[in-house]
Order: structure tokens, then sequence, then C-alpha cells
């Protein structure tokens, strides 16, 4: 009973101080979400592409890295926007994947599909590295953080099968590369602090690389960068990427 009542405390306190230490970057974040939704601040750092730079950028490969662009009937600053902000820098901070550390083995749903930037990077380096994408809870469900920018109306995944169904819109792409699904207890998304997306290197059952939190951290040029100098130095590894 003593033990029990115990970690039950020792918990509380680890919550309690995660929120403490988690307020001034959450507190900036809701500041930038407010700005952004003054169209003069959000058109000078979140820019649709005009029919002209979509038609020049179609001409040649498409880039990596393509800059965050937001509508401008979207809403930033919303109750549902800095609920999702809290829930992913929390996932962050508790995460249990850092670079050198052992590699966390969560339980995930196998499927096959893939999106199309990572499609062509998992093509350029298939001799060196097996490939895999976990799809994890919606960012912008249709229920919740509204983004008119989404591909797809998915609501929130209320059962397994919800999203299974919703994974299988991943199929479209070409079916080159393992698509699992995250557990509905988000085991993965919390291992990996992925929520809304993220790109990680596993070598040996280690991290070797762990890129930012998306949108803004997903970097899909930094892993080609590390995959790059990875594929001078060996010439048959053995190394798993993994998107949650």
């Amino acid at each position: 009973m003593l033990h029990s009542l115990g970690v039950h405390t020792l918990q509380l306190l680890t919550q309690a101080a995660a929120c403490i230490l988690l307020f001034p970057r959450f507190l900036l974040t809701a500041v930038m979400l407010w700005l952004l939704d003054f169209l003069c601040i959000r058109k000078k750092m979140l820019t649709m592409p005009t029919a002209e730079e979509a038609a020049s950028a179609s001409e040649g490969p498409p880039p990596d890295d393509p800059p965050v662009c937001v509508s401008d009937s979207n809403r930033m600053f919303t109750l549902e926007s800095l609920k999702a902000v809290w829930h992913g820098q929390k996932l962050d901070f508790f995460k249990s994947a850092h670079v050198g550390s052992l590699a966390p083995n969560p339980e995930v749903i196998q499927l096959d599909g893939q999106k199309r930037s990572f499609q062509r990077l998992a093509a350029h380096f298939v001799d060196i590295a097996d490939f895999l994408l976990v799809y994890i809870e919606e960012a912008h469900p249709s229920d919740g953080w509204v983004s008119s920018d989404a591909a797809y109306n998915i609501p929130k995944h209320q059962c397994l099968q919800d999203r299974l169904r919703a994974a299988q819109l991943m199929r479209e792409g070409a079916p080159d590369c393992p698509l699992a699904v995250d557990t509905m207890d988000n085991a993965s998304s919390a291992a990996y602090g992925a929520y809304f997306e993220r790109l990680y290197i596993i070598q040996e059952e280690k991290v070797m690389y762990q890129g930012g939190r998306g949108p803004e951290g997903y970097k899909i040029s930094e892993l080609r960068s590390w995959l790059d100098q990875y594929k001078t130095r060996l010439q048959s590894p053995s190394t798993v990427v993994i998107q949650v």
C-alpha cells in the first residue's frame, strides 16, 4: 500500500515538474500561434506558393524539405491547437528515445504504403537501409485542430479499426516501403515523441539520429545527409530508419 502510494506520489511530482519546465516553451508557442492569426505576419512567415512558383518547382525534382505553408483560412490559435501543442510537447519531454540510447521497441500493427517525399529517399538508399513508416494519431483531425490544408478529412481515431482505415490512405503511394500503425495507447508516439511527425535512424538497436518535431523540425535533408555520410563509410550496413 505504502509502495503504491509512493509510486503514485512520484508520478504526480514528475508530472508537476514537467508542467513547470514546459510552460515557458508552451507559452512561447502559444504566442507564436496567436501572432500567426494576423495575416500580415502569416504572409511573411508561412506563405502558400503562387501558381508561378508551383509551376517552376514542378519542372525539377521537388525539394526534400518544402516550406511550411498554411492557408489564410486556417485558425492557428484555438483551444484545440493549444491542446495539440501541449500534448506534443509533453510526449517529446517524456519520450524514451534519445540519440545513443537503446531504441524503444513498442508494438505496432503492420501495413504497407508510404509518403511521396519519403518514397524518394527510400528508393535512393534502398541498398543500405530498411525504411519503415509508422502511422500515429492524426495531427489535424476533422473534429480537433482542423486544417483546410489537410489532404484528407479524418476524425480522431476512436478504435483501432478507425486508425487502420485511415492508414490505408497512405497506400495511394507506391507500396515499396513497409507501413505500420501505432497501437491505440499510442506507445510508439510516446516512446519516440513523434507527434506531429518525426524521423529517426536506428542501427543495431540504438538511436543514431533523431530529427526535430514536425512540421518545422521535420528535415528529410538532414536524414539524407546522414545516410550519404554513412554510405561513404560502410558497404553493407544493417540500418533501420523509422518514421513515426
